[in-house]
């Protein structure tokens, strides 16, 4: 238990500066029920199903990375043969169109970070955060003027798949 709040508390602090403007304000906007984004004209939330019209892009060991939304950024994947705990959540506001999505896969955490890692470099993104605690692995890498943002957290379960937190910004 003491892991999952760890592994919880470390998503959200790696999401934390991405949210914050230049002097520290918040000008993310929260997401919303997707029933309340239709109504509104100032930003729109939906949650993407995992198919998307967009081709497979591939993964380095020949493998092919599904995107964890639709129109998602190239860095912002799946690790191969993972399966997405529910629909990702995907968000457009005034630092631009971004997501936070969940999935489980047989690979070990340091693999799946990783994985990562080698997408968000090849897409121009430059390594910023790194954190090994225990069986839970942290990543976070951004571009250089800051508008595109990844994190990914991967923790081990006992007995079971390795469970991935990722969290993406794709900018303006």
């Amino acid at each position: 238990m003491k892991r999952i709040v760890a592994v919880i508390a470390l998503a959200c602090a790696a999401a934390l500066p991405a949210a914050c403007g230049p002097q520290g304000e918040n000008t993310a906007e929260t997401p919303r029920p997707a029933t309340a984004a239709a109504a509104s004209d100032a930003a729109s939330v939906e949650v993407a199903e995992t198919t998307s019209s967009a081709p497979a892009a591939p993964t380095a060991a020949g493998g092919t990375a599904v995107p964890a939304a639709p129109d998602a950024p190239a860095f912002a994947v799946l690790y191969p043969a993972a399966t997405l705990d529910a629909p990702a959540v995907i968000s457009d506001g005034p630092s631009g169109p971004g997501g936070f999505a969940t999935y489980a896969t047989e690979a070990a955490p340091d693999a799946v970070i990783a994985f990562h890692r080698e997408r968000a470099e090849a897409a121009g993104l430059t390594s910023t955060m790194e954190m090994n605690q225990g069986e839970a692995r942290a990543y976070g890498a951004t571009s250089r003027n800051g508008d595109k943002t990844l994190s990914v957290v991967a923790s081990a379960i006992e007995e079971g798949p390795t469970s991935v937190q990722l969290t993406w910004s794709a900018g303006r």
